[in-house]
């Protein structure tokens, strides 16, 4: 039975004997980040399902665009529409290559947004723009002068300057509405176009968007998809009609989109135009409404008498005085203290 015992025993050595590896590795962890001197410069263009789709411009003449990760070396920092990033690994742009995002540039501007004004989480909508559209039907559905004056307290506290787009004069003038906005010196354009892509006279548009990146925002059935096709007519996206029962337009627009606008004339460069969802609300919860005067420089000087954190709006303002002593239009001290009142005031249903 020893004999027996013995013969089935397995004698072993140091070679049998399998060593673990420890879960946290043996290389020693560093603060030290690679820093990826080789990386090219995109435009993010839009984002889907954590895939950004981003411009890479090989030279002045070719460019060319790549599907990118964020990598987790960029920990929280988010990634939005219009950023300027580095990027690194496949770059070919073939189908299904990945390439990563390992840095993202400084910002020129940001334009936020709050689901409401009670919501402490604010919302990038896009970064490195210069100019704010804000598009605007006549009728059907009904002009919200509540909405265009929270998206311009957005565009003044980002730094971006304001464009009203007005369409359907065809079904309503807009003598009116521009009655509201005449003190602040808002540029506009005024179409008939809405509804069609062959219905809008593009080139007053145009002349206001060469050379710049132009964020098109608006609620719903505005015709602000529909005035972006027009303007890019090779890149098409879905449009929407009104309902007639609530008189709210459908969203067909899901995700923010850079577009490059074709040449118009001898402007300089062609610009871009940001496509944006429809908008029902614009929270202003992230906005410091002291930045807002700063966008009225006729009226800022007369600031500085004014008590310690004036609204702007309350019995011992200094502002009164000043437009008093003749130094401001009045309805320019009007306008001022409506669009602080903005974030106060609920939106039009």
């Amino acid at each position: 039975m020893a004999n027996a015992r013995s013969t089935r025993r397995t004698d072993y050595d140091e070679d049998d004997v399998r060593v673990r590896p420890s879960r946290r590795g043996s290389r020693p962890r560093t603060r030290i980040r690679p820093k990826h001197d080789d990386a090219e410069t995109g435009r993010v263009l839009t984002i889907d399902r954590g895939r950004y789709t981003c411009l890479v411009e090989e030279d002045t003449r070719r460019e060319h665009e790549v599907t990118a990760m964020k990598t987790r070396e960029l920990g929280r920092k988010g990634v939005v529409v219009g950023d300027r990033v580095a990027i690194v690994g496949d770059m070919s742009g073939d189908k299904g290559a990945l390439a990563r995002i390992v840095r993202v540039e400084d910002r020129r501007s940001v334009l936020r947004r709050t689901a409401d004004d009670d919501d402490p989480f604010e919302r990038i909508i896009v970064a490195n723009a210069d100019q704010l559209a804000i598009v605007t039907a006549l009728a059907d559905p009904e002009p919200r002068p509540r909405l265009i004056d929270r998206c311009l307290v957005a565009a003044y506290d980002a730094g971006m300057e304001p464009l009203l787009v007005l369409t359907k004069a065809d079904l309503r003038g807009p003598e009116s509405l521009l009655e509201l906005y005449g003190a602040l010196g808002v540029p506009y354009v005024v179409t008939r176009g809405g509804d069609a892509d062959d219905d809008w006279d593009l080139d007053p548009i145009r002349a206001h968007l060469a050379g710049r990146t132009t964020v098109f925002v608006g609620h719903s059935g505005v015709g602000k998809t529909t005035l972006v096709n027009a303007l890019v007519p090779d890149r098409q996206r879905a449009t929407g009609h009104v309902n007639v029962v609530t008189g709210r337009g459908r969203h067909t627009t899901t995700s923010a989109l850079t577009l490059r606008l074709p040449r118009f004339g001898n402007e300089r460069g062609s610009g871009w135009a940001v496509d944006t969802p429809g908008v029902r609300s614009f929270g202003l919860n992230h906005v410091d409404l002291g930045r807002i005067i700063h966008a009225f420089p006729d009226l800022e000087p007369g600031t500085a008498d004014c008590p310690r954190a004036c609204s702007h709006d309350e019995p011992d303002c200094a502002l009164d005085t000043w437009v008093e002593a003749g130094h401001a239009d009045p309805a320019r001290l009007t306008s001022l203290r409506r669009l602080l009142a903005s974030r106060e005031q609920a939106e039009d249903d």
